[in-house]
């Protein structure tokens, strides 16, 4: 191991040379922190684009100073100010259904900290009255099917969607975030994906053990893949609608389908979302997607199958060993563990810096490993984006 020592426009640089592909380079951007980034196997940065948001440039491989940040889902949901506005409209589906209300929850973590993307305020459940499945969202219990499918018959009953018609508030919604942030960070729209969708409308809501949506696959598999491929075509003209109407990248969740085995996540999830991929590739090859399947370690080597530009890793997966599994072509996402913002400013530093040491310089978004937890400190969510911004590679 070989240290060199510079000087670079007054921050003080310090090269590790490794016997090994994993090149370090640690610089002090204040007197007393240090930032470090381990360079993975990532292709070599292209130059750097000034017209677009720092999360775009990042995700195609160009040249950044530092990595892009935010928060997975609605950083907004912990705050304060959302929290006055929940009191005067309890109805979850009241506020993410009503132009006005969801643009001004979607801009409150950029009005406060001013991250690199702004995610449109919605839920992954917000289609299915338009494909003929009626839901709620109920307070202290979450997502309710009223009436789950259960044969082929009902299925047949369940339309494709169409958000221009079923949707409209979502596009509008869009639209004015981009007018509001006027391309200083990149506005998020994001999608459930196939399996997950499934998985709420047969369960009847959330589920703990999967019994129901594996009952219909393992004895009924015809009747689940009829479900998934309506899921898939609506999902990818969703997608679409979206990056129409100013999404910069889109977020697909498959939150459970590492309730399957590989074998399974292989026939029942891989490919329908590899067909929301490609299909969304035709008509927007340049639209950055990103895939996050919580707990997903089992199935990481899959994941890039799919076509996704970005993988989003959770905590359970270290970060220099998911930049390994998942090869130098797939940007990544993550993966600090959202308990962490309960911790000291020391601590929280310090594991911002790991997290982005083992992720190398570039093709890296830097995020939670899963949506923020109630109860923050708010505080403390200024800390992580301060640290975050003040990172150089």
């Amino acid at each position: 191991m070989s240290f060199l020592h510079s000087t670079i426009a007054g921050a003080s640089v310090i090269s590790i040379s490794h016997n090994s592909q994993f090149p370090s380079v640690c610089r002090t951007s204040r007197p007393s922190r240090v930032y470090c980034a381990i360079g993975g196997t990532v292709a070599e940065p292209k130059v750097v684009s000034a017209t677009e948001p720092l999360l775009l440039n990042a995700v195609r491989g160009l040249e950044v100073e530092r990595p892009p940040v935010w928060l997975m889902r609605q950083a907004g949901r912990y705050m304060k100010s959302y929290q006055i506005i929940c009191e005067k409209y309890p109805s979850f589906r009241e506020r993410s259904e009503n132009v006005d209300l969801v643009v001004e929850i979607s801009l409150q973590p950029w009005k406060v900290f001013k991250p690199d993307g702004v995610i449109l305020f919605s839920d992954i459940l917000t289609p299915l009255s338009g494909m003929n499945i009626p839901f709620d969202i109920v307070k202290g219990k979450g997502p309710v099917i009223f009436n789950p499918p259960t044969t082929i018959a009902d299925v047949e009953q369940v339309r494709e969607f169409f958000p221009v018609e079923s949707v409209p508030y979502v596009g509008e919604a869009l639209t004015i975030l981009r007018k509001e942030v006027n391309n200083e960070t990149a506005v998020l729209g994001f999608v459930g994906a196939p399996f997950t969708l499934a998985s709420y409308v047969v369960e009847g809501g959330s589920s703990k053990n999967f019994t129901k949506i594996k009952q219909l696959a393992f004895s009924q598999p015809k009747v689940l893949h009829a479900l998934l491929q309506k899921f898939a075509t609506s999902m990818a003209r969703y997608i679409q609608f979206q990056a129409n109407s100013g999404a910069q990248a889109v977020q697909i969740f498959d939150s459970w389908a590492t309730q399957l085995s590989p074998v399974d996540f292989e026939e029942f999830s891989l490919p329908y979302l590899k067909q929301i991929v490609d299909t969304v590739k035709q008509t927007h090859p340049n639209l950055p997607l990103i895939l996050y399947a919580s707990g997903s370690g089992g199935l990481l080597e899959r994941l890039p199958l799919t076509g996704v530009d970005v993988v989003s890793l959770d905590w359970t997966v270290d970060m220099a060993e998911g930049r390994r599994r998942l090869g130098p072509d797939v940007a990544v996402q993550g993966n600090v563990d959202p308990g962490v913002l309960f911790g000291s400013k020391e601590f929280i530093t310090n594991r911002i810096n790991d997290t982005v040491r083992k992720a190398g310089n570039g093709k890296h978004i830097l995020n939670l490993g899963h949506g923020i937890k109630v109860g923050t400190p708010e505080e403390n969510v200024a800390h992580f984006f301060e640290v975050a911004k003040d990172i150089r590679y």
